[in-house]
C-alpha cells in the first residue's frame, strides 16, 4: 500500500511538472578587481601585478511555474574563481536577499571555472603585507560577492518564458596528469620521457555537453558548456586572468550575439589538466601551424563542438521542460589519518613553528599557511578522529532535473571517475556533472592513493574514495527520485 502511494505520488508530481512554464532570466557582470589582490591556485603568495583578461561572473536563472505559483527554481551561477569559499557564499547570499527578498538563496548553485589567477577569498587564509593599493580579504569578499548579487538578482528579475536544447559532442580539451611509473608510484605532472614510464593513471571524459537557453524569440540567451577539465594553462602568472574560458566566451559570443551567458561547467576531473603529459611536441606544433596558443586552440575546439551540438539540436527546443531541484548536504566518512601520517604532519608542523619564531618578521606567509592548513589540518583530523572513529565531512549538493538532462554538483576536485559513474548510471538522456560548486579538495580515487603523490596524499583529500564513492551513490539515489519510470 506504501508503495503504490508513491508511485502515484511520483506520478502526480512529475505530471505536474510537465504542465509547467519554464521562465529563464540571464545576466553577467564583470568582477575584476580594482586594486591588487592575492591570488589562489599556488603554495607561494602571490599578489597580482597587472589584469590580462577581465574576470567574470555568468547567471542563468530558471523558474517553474504553475498558473502564478512556482513549483522549483535553479540559478546557475559561474564564476571565474579557483573554488567558491563557505565565506564567499554567506555574503552572496545576505546580499541577495537584500536586493530581493522573493529569492530563495538556497537554489543558488555557484560553481568556479577553477582558473588559478583569481581572488583568494578565504578570511582564514596568511596575512597580506598592508598596502593601499590591495585588497584585503574582507574587501576582496565584499567586491566579489557584490558583484555576483548584482547579476543574480537581474538575472532574476527578467525571467520570462523561454526553451531548452541541449545535446552532446566530444573533444580532447583536457588530459590525464597523473603519471604512474615501474614501482607503482604515481606523480601529478610527471616526466613520461623516461625508462620507468609505465602509463596514465586515470581515464580522461572528453565529453563536451550544452545546454542551449532560448528568449521568447527562439534566440540563444545563453549556454552551459560542460567539459571536464579546470582552467589553468596559465595557473602560474602573477596578474589575473579568467584562463581558457575568456577566449571561449569570445569565440561564443560571435556565433551567438554579444550578449551571450556563457556558464563554465568544469566537470569531474581533480586528475585532469589542459596540457599533454606527452605528444608535447606534436601539440605544439599543430599549435604553432594553426598560429593559436594554448587557450585559443581550446577555444577552438569547445566552439566546434558546440557549434556542431546546435546543429543537430536546435530543432528540438522546446518549452516542456521539467524542473525539479533537490538540495541535499551529505555526511561523507573522512579519509583516515594513520599514525605514520600523524606523526609525519606534526614534524612538519613543528619545524615550521621554531622557524618562524627564530625570524618572525621574515617569515614567509605561504609557511605560515603550510603550518596552520596543509600539515597542521592532518594533525587536527587525527586528534578529531581519536575521540570520533566515525568523524564526517558534510558535503551540499544540488540534484536538477531539467528535462531530460540532470545536472549532478559537488564541491569537490573530482577524480574523472566519480563523473564517468555518476553519468553511466545516471537516470537521465544526459547528464552533466559539476565539479567545484563550494570549497573545493581533491577527491581521489583507490587507485591514485595507492600510487600517492600531490591530490591523492592524506594533506590533500579530508574525504578519500569510501566517501567518493558514498558521493556518488547518493547523488545518483536523488537523481533517481526525480526520473521514476
Amino acid at each position: 500500500m506504501t508503495r503504490f502511494f508513491f508511485t502515484v505520488l511520483l506520478f502526480f508530481c512529475v505530471s505536474t511538472l510537465d504542465a509547467a512554464t519554464l521562465k529563464i532570466g540571464t545576466a553577467r557582470n564583470d568582477m575584476t578587481p580594482s586594486k591588487s589582490v592575492p591570488l589562489l591556485g599556488q603554495f607561494n603568495l602571490r599578489l597580482s601585478q597587472g589584469v590580462d583578461t577581465p574576470l567574470r561572473v555568468n547567471v542563468v536563472a530558471l523558474e517553474s511555474i504553475d498558473g502564478e505559483k512556482q513549483l522549483d527554481a535553479a540559478i546557475f551561477v559561474c564564476a571565474d574563481l579557483v573554488m567558491i569559499p563557505d565565506d564567499l557564499v554567506h555574503v552572496v547570499r545576505e546580499k541577495v536577499t537584500a536586493k530581493d527578498a522573493s529569492i530563495d538563496v538556497n537554489k543558488l548553485i555557484i560553481n568556479a571555472t577553477h582558473t588559478h589567477t583569481a581572488p583568494t577569498l578565504k578570511l582564514s587564509s596568511p596575512k597580506l603585507p598592508v598596502s593601499d593599493q590591495m585588497m584585503d580579504y574582507p574587501e576582496a569578499i565584499d567586491f566579489t560577492a557584490e558583484r555576483i548579487a548584482d547579476a543574480v538578482a537581474s538575472a532574476w528579475k527578467n525571467r520570462k518564458p523561454g526553451k531548452i536544447a541541449f545535446g552532446l559532442d566530444f573533444g580532447v580539451i583536457g588530459w590525464s596528469r597523473r603519471i604512474v611509473y615501474a614501482d607503482g608510484s604515481a606523480q601529478m605532472y610527471g616526466n613520461t620521457n623516461q625508462a620507468n614510464f609505465r602509463g596514465i593513471e586515470n581515464m580522461e571524459d572528453h565529453d563536451i555537453g550544452s545546454i542551449f537557453f532560448l528568449d521568447e524569440n527562439d534566440k540563444v540567451s545563453a549556454v552551459a558548456v560542460n567539459v571536464a577539465c579546470p582552467s589553468q594553462v596559465v595557473e602560474g602568472r602573477s596578474t589575473i586572468n579568467a584562463d581558457y574560458w575568456h577566449p571561449v566566451r569570445e569565440t561564443l559570443a560571435k556565433r551567438f550575439g554579444d550578449d551571450l551567458v556563457v556558464l563554465g561547467w568544469c566537470g569531474a576531473s581533480g586528475d585532469i589538466a589542459p596540457r599533454p603529459m606527452y605528444r608535447k611536441e606534436a601539440v605544439g606544433r599543430m599549435n604553432s601551424l594553426r598560429k593559436l596558443d594554448e587557450m585559443q586552440e581550446i577555444a577552438r575546439k569547445i566552439d566546434r563542438a558546440v557549434a556542431d551540438t546546435w546543429e543537430a539540436v536546435q530543432e528540438t527546443a522546446t518549452d516542456d521542460v521539467p524542473l525539479a531541484h533537490r538540495v541535499e548536504t551529505l555526511q561523507l566518512p573522512m579519509r583516515k589519518v594513520t599514525e605514520q601520517e600523524y606523526q609525519a604532519a606534526k614534524a612538519e608542523c613543528e619545524k615550521i613553528d621554531a622557524a618562524i619564531k627564530a625570524n618572525p618578521n621574515k617569515a614567509p606567509a605561504e609557511v605560515d599557511w603550510m603550518a596552520g592548513g596543509w600539515h597542521g589540518g592532518v594533525v587536527q583530523r587525527y586528534e578529531a578522529q581519536q575521540k570520533d572513529p566515525d568523524i564526517h565531512f558534510p558535503s551540499p549538493i544540488h540534484v536538477v532535473r531539467l528535462g531530460e538532462t540532470a545536472i549532478l554538483t559537488n564541491q569537490f576536485e573530482l577524480f574523472t571517475d566519480y563523473g564517468v559513474q555518476m553519468k553511466a548510471r545516471s537516470p537521465a538522456v544526459q547528464t552533466f556533472v559539476i565539479q567545484l560548486v563550494g570549497d573545493g579538495s581533491y577527491l581521489p580515487t583507490e587507485r591514485a592513493i595507492r600510487g600517492g603523490s600531490y591530490s591523492a596524499i592524506i594533506q590533500s583529500t579530508p574525504v578519500g574514495p569510501e566517501g567518493g564513492q558514498v558521493l556518488v551513490d547518493e547523488t545518483l539515489k536523488t537523481a533517481l527520485e526525480l526520473f521514476p519510470k
